[in-house]
């Protein structure tokens, strides 16, 4: 009897370390191993995609800069074709540092001063007519600033005529003041990445509110609320009975309001897998989560595919092709689903904005 007990004890060990094993394994964020793997997922993420970013975004500014003084020196039909396409290349680089909107960017409000859409035409037309403005009052100067601001200034309809003649003096250095401003927000969030952030940000292991995976993920789920809701779904009329609102979406008198959605999602997609290093579908399958991973990368890969089904510009598809654009509306929103309820669960990250609608 007394060996019999022993076995039974024997076994009874056994069975409780498996089982701490099995739960130690599944929880493998919480392993040393799983410490080991997100650190260097976070340093694959500040070093060869965030920074970057941020750096990329800087030099598209410059260049935007400086197609857009060639413009302002001789206004033309011409020198505003050329700067359409330097003002479209630097949006997209804009898209690339959207999902960052945390530490640095939080800070500084980079995504309000930068991309705060639809911009305020009378309270912009005024500022020129006084010559009064202060682009640094967060809040009450969100709309009259960024790349919407610059979107109306040179590409409406009637902007070439209004950068001639004496009167454009005032609109020409508003144009300029306005990306002094957005060179000045984005190198301040760099200098800041560049003197601790990037240090905070690779030694936060946990997933709790504030940390940095915490962050990734959330900033994930609230650009794809903004690209259900801003960019898509409001404009489309999906909180407006189904009235169209075509001149409130994003870069619309330039007319490439496609062409950022698709970089945006593709940039979302690009921070998901982490580039070509380690990334938080990486996380998911060192949490024995392989299937929703599967499930969201190929999610990824339809709502992309929907969105360039969509004719440009989106802004008139909004009301020729509802049907294209509803479809792509429902795939993003089934993405934002895997993202902000599965992808967040499975990684224990809560999830702390709120959203921008409720349909």
């Amino acid at each position: 009897m007394l060996v019999m007990n022993n076995y039974k004890f024997f076994i009874a060990i056994v069975l409780t370390w498996l089982f701490l094993y099995a739960c130690n394994k599944e929880k493998g964020n919480n392993t040393p191993s799983g410490d080991t793997f997100k650190k260097n997922m976070l340093l694959n993420y500040a070093d060869t995609l965030i920074i970057p970013a941020y750096n990329n975004m800087q030099s598209a500014l410059i260049s935007l800069e400086s197609s857009a003084e060639t413009f302002l020196a001789t206004p033309s039909a011409g020198t505003q074709a050329a700067l359409l396409v330097q003002f479209k290349s630097t949006y997209v680089s804009y898209e690339d540092i959207s999902a960052l909107y945390f530490g640095p960017a939080s800070a500084l409000q980079l995504n309000n001063s930068l991309n705060s859409f639809p911009t305020s035409i009378s309270k912009i037309e005024d500022g020129i007519l006084t010559g009064t403005y202060n682009f640094a009052l967060y809040g009450a100067s969100d709309s009259i600033q960024g790349f919407p601001a610059l979107d109306y200034l040179l590409f409406s309809s009637d902007a070439l005529s209004k950068f001639t003649g004496s009167a454009a003096t005032n609109r020409k250095k508003y144009v300029r003041d306005v990306i002094t401003r957005m060179k000045q927000v984005v190198g301040n969030a760099i200098d800041q990445w560049n003197s601790g952030y990037r240090d905070n940000f690779i030694t936060s292991l946990k997933t709790d509110v504030g940390s940095s995976i915490g962050s990734l993920v959330n900033q994930f789920a609230f650009e794809m609320d903004a690209l259900k809701g801003p960019r898509i779904g409001w404009p489309f009329g999906k909180q407006s009975n189904g009235i169209v609102f075509a001149d409130k979406c994003e870069a619309y008198y330039s007319g490439i309001t496609k062409d950022v959605a698709i970089a945006n999602l593709t940039s979302l997609k690009k921070y998901y897998t982490g580039g070509s290093g380690k990334g938080i579908d990486d996380y998911l399958d060192l949490l024995g989560k392989q299937q929703l991973n599967d499930d969201v990368l190929i999610q990824f890969d339809v709502a992309l595919s929907a969105l360039q089904a969509i004719p440009a510009p989106m802004s008139a598809a909004f009301s020729g092709n509802p049907a294209t654009v509803d479809a792509a509306y429902r795939e993003v929103q089934k993405l934002l689903t895997f993202i902000k309820t599965d992808v967040a669960s499975a990684t224990a990250v809560q999830i702390t904005y709120m959203d921008n609608d409720g349909d």
